[in-house]
């Protein structure tokens, strides 16, 4: 008796629909086009994108005022989950067929979407695709700037700025896992309760509270140990003096300016440590020794129900723009997916 022949895939299209930014400007700006399907370069994974993460980057990037690296695509997204349908020459990792979320430099917006195969990971069990979308970018931007960059301990106090965005929420579950006291800003009532129901010991309205006094109530004068900031701006002064002895404080975005007046002596005499990264233009290598760790230390935390990605709501491919406006809105508490057929 003969064995059946194995079935070859499906042939791949030519095209496909990807969101296009056709000016720099707001949400209306993204259009839905038409670009040839990307061949995978050597070592890269062709993926067949289900759902793509939304991060504040891309809407930089909208605005013209964050272009991609070089070799990079221009089309938005930073981070995918789907179908491996194609691999590059020497991509061993992973085959096709397997399910996998990956960090990307660009290209998440689109029907597929390449990805170097040592920033992928394999689709932990139990999410769905649009949560394992939403893993990538903050769970890399989380373990590298808090965990490795930060150096934060159990026990210590962390103080993490816009706790109830994507980064906020991995923060919060991330560094509570790992037995750390987590004070969060944000915007509203309802997302500082949002971040306690989450697991943060302290959420401060930032509108109505000074957090800085907030911190050093909580924490009897002492001040946080590790600061995530995201904002920049005169919060950078106001960092210092929320700092305890030896705190370190990292910079990941300046959302109300990059350039402030700060009295450095508070550096000095506190032994403080200002540092910062980006994620998006770090070589290959670098990347790939993240998502190692990420895999050694945070994965086993989603198979224990310790994290989880935060879901905020999920949005048609072609209804990019509606996505970018609720972000721009900042009404979201976690993450916000495009969804792709």
């Amino acid at each position: 008796m003969s064995s059946a022949a194995p079935v070859s895939p499906p042939p791949l299209p030519e095209t496909m629909t990807a969101i296009l930014i056709s000016a720099p400007g707001g949400p209306e700006v993204l259009v839905p086009g038409t670009r040839p399907v990307p061949a995978p370069a050597p070592g890269e994974l062709l993926v067949k994108v289900e759902a793509a993460g939304i991060n504040r980057p891309d809407v930089m990037q909208r605005k013209g005022l964050y272009p991609p690296p070089p070799g990079a695509s221009d089309i938005p997204g930073l981070e995918i989950a789907g179908t491996v349908v194609a691999l590059g020459e020497g991509a061993s990792r992973f085959k096709v067929g397997d399910r996998v979320c990956a960090l990307v430099t660009g290209g998440g917006y689109a029907q597929y979407c390449t990805t170097h195969e040592a920033t992928a990971l394999p689709i932990p069990e139990g999410l769905s695709a649009a949560e394992a979308a939403a893993l990538p970018e903050t769970a890399f931007t989380v373990w590298s700037n808090i965990f490795e960059r930060g150096q934060l301990k159990a026990g210590e106090t962390l103080l993490l700025h816009g706790g109830s965005s994507g980064i906020g929420t991995t923060a919060i579950q991330l560094a509570k896992a790992f037995g750390a006291r987590v004070v969060v800003t944000a915007g509203s009532d309802e997302k500082c309760a949002a971040c306690v129901t989450l697991g943060a010991d302290l959420a401060v309205n930032y509108r109505t509270q000074d957090f800085v006094a907030e911190v050093k109530s909580f924490t009897a004068g002492k001040g946080a140990n590790v600061i995530l900031d995201m904002i920049g701006g005169p919060y950078i002064q106001k960092n210092y003096e929320a700092a305890a002895m030896d705190g370190r404080i990292v910079q990941i975005a300046f959302q109300q300016g990059a350039k402030a007046e700060v009295d450095f002596m508070r550096l000095m005499l506190k032994r403080l440590t200002h540092t910062g990264s980006t994620l998006r233009s770090r070589p290959v290598e670098e990347k790939a020794a993240l998502a190692a760790a990420i895999v050694e230390k945070v994965f086993p935390l989603i198979a224990a129900g310790k994290y989880r990605p935060v879901m905020d709501e999920t949005f048609p491919l072609a209804n990019a723009a509606d996505a970018h406006a609720r972000m721009d809105a900042s009404a979201h508490v976690g993450k916000i997916v495009l969804t792709v057929d």
